[in-house]
């Protein structure tokens, strides 16, 4: 079980099809993982109107979602090793 104080960070993507590519590679070889998924366009609880001024003209819609791979600290150098291998 991955808690908050065994867990390591893995892999950092923005890509949904590395994202896809990274699940499986994990789940295929049998690493537990968790993702935290971040939507970097959501306003800031601080600042909730922010979204509705500024826009998103010009902003690379590709980088909307942030995907942190998660996974034992066990784990962690067999996970990089398993993303790393795949090339990218």
């Amino acid at each position: 079980m991955i808690t908050l104080f065994n867990r390591r960070e893995a892999y950092i993507t923005y890509s949904m099809q590395e994202q896809s590519e990274t699940r499986s590679l994990l789940a295929q070889n049998g690493i537990d993982y968790s993702v935290k998924v971040i939507n970097r366009k959501s306003p800031s609880p601080a600042d909730a109107g922010s979204r509705a001024r500024t826009g998103s003209f010009g902003e690379n819609p590709g980088l909307m979602y942030e995907y942190i791979f998660y996974v034992h600290k066990d784990d962690i150098e067999k996970a990089k090793r398993i993303v790393q291998s795949r090339g990218k």
